[in-house]
């Protein structure tokens, strides 16, 4: 199963800030959970740290693209100094969105793409 497909099988699951299974996710748990890779748990509720979610995702295997595929990492900028992380679905994300509570799939991406990460 590909990090996109399992990442699907748990839409409508709910938002758990650093929860990493199917009781709840967040952003950062739910793209661990869904590429198989551990993530650390010492991790801030918010972060701008751009630098140091690179090196997290580099120390775990992660590669930088210049462009996104299905199943990508997606690292964004979601807000003034907030950080978010998704899976590119091919032209929209699906993310652990901590608004609507749950995981969710959209046909777009609504924030600025600051990199991409491919496993």
């Amino acid at each position: 199963m590909s990090a996109l497909e399992r990442a699907r099988s748990v839409v409508g699951v709910r938002f758990r800030r650093q929860g990493r299974g199917e009781g709840g996710f967040d952003c950062v748990g739910l793209v661990g959970w869904a590429h198989g890779v551990d993530v650390p748990a010492d991790y801030p509720g918010r972060s701008g740290d751009a630098t140091r979610v690179a090196a997290v995702l580099a120390a775990a295997g992660f590669r930088r693209v210049d462009r996104a595929m299905a199943g990508d990492v997606l690292l964004l900028l979601s807000g003034p100094g907030q950080l978010h992380l998704g899976l590119s679905t091919g032209g929209g994300i699906l993310h652990a969105d901590a608004v609507a509570r749950r995981v969710v799939e959209r046909r777009d991406v609504p924030w600025p793409i600051l990199s991409i990460w491919r496993k």
